[in-house]
């Protein structure tokens, strides 16, 4: 499919017209690809679009949702197209969500359109959910192994330290080392959660931040094993959203515009923009894209070739399921690596601290005979 290079730019409801939603996180995660396919199916049957979402309106449970629903639809009947009606609500309709359908009406296939965009919604959210439960897991395991640690070393210890004070001896290392550290934290325990929290706080704030954010990607993308994760699944959303934009009309300067802040990666999103403009000056987009690190050398010969042919779309989601089983893949490893190897790193910092408080047991006859 050959795209146009014409880029009018998306139109972005100003700040006056954007109406917040509440819930809109939980909506796009959890209703909206559920939406788009049903509405895309009653398209397809032949209703008329202003039935269709009074239809979705009336058997939509979420308050928020049923809302946007019903004003999208008195949009539609004020005169608006659906694409306009949508961008009054960009937490919910994002630009790539909005373009699409605008494609769509334009080229009278909104059905079409429709069932599409579900589709790319149901492998983003997939995607999505796979990648959060191959970090997740780690987190989780990790933050409950150093919870559990702390609470011995604050209210266990000093029981032992009690039972071991009376006995004129040295105590091993280990386990005085492990009562040194029992009395700093009981004595500053306030001081180190303000300090903790701080923390937390200053590192989400600088993530935040244009620098912050671009500086943690790119550290997410050097990462051990988690870096190749974060390139594929880089790689899968790029492919994806680029074909069902273009397959859906939009011109490639918009769609680049848009899927460069739609990677979920600054750096991906970065490489990207400079592609975009070496396609406006001219060169294709494979030689944009020629030589970073982000995107694997195989989607640029492949995207090379769908360019000689004219099939980039086609071509685009290929590579979309090419790489989505490639992270398929390296989460179902991770997974099987990780359990074992979280087991034994729990296993070590908990029983390193049981061991240190039992050594003057084991030792009790030398420790109460003076050493």
């Amino acid at each position: 499919m050959s795209i146009s290079r014409t880029a009018p730019p998306p139109a972005k409801p100003s700040g006056k017209h954007a109406i917040p939603v509440p819930g809109a996180r939980k909506i796009v995660d959890q209703h909206l690809p559920g939406f788009t396919r049903q509405l895309g199916a009653m398209l397809g049957a032949g209703m008329p679009i202003v039935a269709c979402l009074r239809a979705m309106e009336e058997q939509t449970d979420h308050k928020s949702f049923k809302a946007v629903i019903g004003q999208v639809r008195e949009g539609i009947e004020g005169g608006q197209s659906m694409s306009e009606s949508l961008r009054q609500f960009p937490a919910v309709f994002d630009t790539l969500y909005c373009n699409m359908v605008g494609g769509g009406e334009t080229s009278g296939e909104l059905s079409e359109t429709m069932a599409r965009l579900a589709g790319f919604l149901e492998s983003s959210a997939k995607l999505r959910r796979k990648v959060k439960s191959a970090m997740m897991y780690p987190t989780v395991v990790l933050c409950l192994c150093i919870a559990i640690s702390t609470a011995l070393v604050v209210f266990v210890v000093p029981v032992f330290g009690d039972m071991f004070k009376d006995f004129d001896a040295a105590l091993p290392a280990p386990t005085q080392f492990l009562l040194d550290l029992s009395g700093f934290m009981r004595k500053y325990i306030l001081y180190l959660i303000v300090i903790l929290g701080g923390a937390i706080y200053g590192f989400r704030k600088w993530k935040k931040s244009e620098k912050g954010n671009y500086a943690w990607d790119e550290l997410m993308l050097r990462a051990p094993v988690f870096g190749k994760l974060n390139r594929y699944v880089a790689s899968a959303r790029f492919a994806r959203m680029l074909s069902q934009m273009t397959r859906s009309g939009v011109p490639i300067l918009s769609a680049l515009k848009i899927v460069s802040g739609s990677t979920g990666n600054a750096v991906a999103g970065r490489i990207v923009e400079n592609a975009a403009a070496a396609v406006e000056k001219g060169d294709p987009l494979s030689a944009g894209l020629m030589n970073q690190k982000v995107y694997p050398i195989s989607l640029v010969r492949m995207l090379q070739a769908g360019e000689k042919t004219g099939s980039i779309d086609d071509m685009m989601d290929s590579i979309a399921d090419f790489y989505e089983d490639e992270v398929n893949t390296i989460v179902n490893g991770l997974t099987s690596l990780l359990e074992p190897l979280i087991m034994v790193v729990l296993g070590l910092m908990i029983g390193s601290v049981v061991i240190a408080m039992f050594m003057p047991i084991f030792k009790m006859g030398e420790i109460v005979g003076g050493g």
